[in-house]
Order: C-alpha cells, then sequence, then structure tokens
C-alpha cells in the first residue's frame, strides 16, 4: 500500500508543476496585455481560474513573481550564451552578448520592467531575484572572458562590471523611450556603443594576459 500511496504523491507532483509552469505562462501573458503593474486578478482571468486557485499553487505574490523571474533568467542566459558561443573572437563575442540582452527588452520591455520594478513583491528584506539574474548573467560572460585570458579570478569582475554597465545603460534606455524622448538611441545605436566602451577595457587586458 505505501508503494501505491508514493506513486500517487509522484503523479499529483508531476500535476502541481504543470500546473504552476501553466500559471507562470499565463502571468507572462497577463503583463504582455495589461503592462507591468499587473495585478493578481489579470492574472487569474489569463488563466482563465480565480485568484484562489493561483494562491494554491504559489504561496504568495512573492513567489509568483520569483517564478517569472527564473524563467525570465533561463530565457536570457540562454539567448546571451547562445550569441556568445556562435560569435568569432573576443569583439564579437562582446557584442553578441550586449546585443542579445537589449534585444530581449526590446522585444519585452514590460515583461523586463516588471522583473525590475517588482509589482507583485512586498517590500520586506530577502533575497533579490533581479540581483541573481544578473549574477547569473556576470558569471556567465565572466566565463568567456576568463577562456581568453585565463585568468579565471579576475574574469569576475570585469564580467560583472561589463553586465552591471549594460543593465544601467539599458534601464536607462527603455525609461526614454517609454517617456517618447527623442534622442534615445535605437537598439542597434546603444549595442554598438556600449560594445566600444567595454571593448576599451577588455581589448587591453585580453591583450595583456595573453601576451604574457
Amino acid at each position: 500500500m505505501k508503494t501505491v500511496r508514493d506513486r500517487r504523491a509522484s503523479r499529483w507532483d508531476a500535476h502541481r508543476q504543470a500546473r504552476r509552469v501553466e500559471l507562470t505562462d499565463a502571468a507572462i501573458l497577463a503583463i504582455r496585455t495589461h503592462g507591468a503593474g499587473v495585478g493578481m486578478d489579470d492574472v487569474a482571468a489569463q488563466a482563465g481560474t480565480s485568484k484562489t486557485v493561483v494562491y494554491r499553487h504559489f504561496a504568495d505574490r512573492t513567489e509568483l513573481y520569483v517564478a517569472v523571474c527564473a524563467r525570465v533568467a533561463e530565457v536570457l542566459l540562454a539567448q546571451v550564451r547562445a550569441a556568445m558561443d556562435g560569435a568569432e573572437g573576443p569583439h564579437a563575442q562582446t557584442a553578441a552578448g550586449i546585443e542579445a540582452y537589449l534585444r530581449l527588452i526590446e522585444h519585452d520591455p514590460e515583461v523586463y520592467r516588471f522583473v525590475v520594478h517588482r509589482p507583485l513583491v512586498d517590500r520586506s528584506p530577502g533575497a533579490d531575484p533581479v540581483a541573481d539574474l544578473v549574477s547569473l548573467v556576470g558569471d556567465q560572460v565572466a566565463a568567456v572572458i576568463a577562456t581568453r585570458t585565463g585568468d579565471a579570478a579576475t574574469a569576475v569582475p570585469w564580467g560583472h562590471g561589463i553586465v552591471g554597465m549594460v543593465r544601467a545603460a539599458a534601464d536607462n534606455w527603455l525609461a526614454r523611450g517609454g517617456r517618447g524622448d527623442v534622442t534615445a538611441m535605437t537598439r542597434s545605436q546603444l549595442a554598438a556603443h556600449l560594445t566600444e566602451l567595454a571593448w576599451a577595457g577588455l581589448s587591453g587586458v585580453t591583450a595583456s594576459k595573453e601576451d604574457s
């Protein structure tokens, strides 16, 4: 009998996990429809259910927010990694990674704003999924730099420094575009400028490491 109960529990675990995925997808669609200020009522309506059902699968609003962040992180990391892996040489890899980051923001601006501004999160102290996401991307960039320099320790601050710079510039770019600022650059222009700014520092570092 214990085996039967265990199998049933496992089957329900899989069902609950699948339902969480469906509700996370519904939350992302609701964000795209209603904007970054989406509420739980909007999420429930998009899923064709009630808030009670949503809370049955997510303990609170913060847990749903973290699930959305995890999905965004998965997509962003995959796109940045694929873009950098598909480029030849460190300059092209730098450009490809920055372009991939900005492309996702331009394609899904409300989802990005939702992740950054945390509308469903109570402002109590705790883990910051946005910081975790930026840290993961920084680690990915650092790993690419380390393959060129052979110095994993110093590649970490360089990688995280580049990601921090790109994120700050991207946040400002998205905000200015949202306000209709006619001086805001296009995505390609911003990517080119950020690439040259990052490469001005990286080129000297990688050259000195490779020559030593």
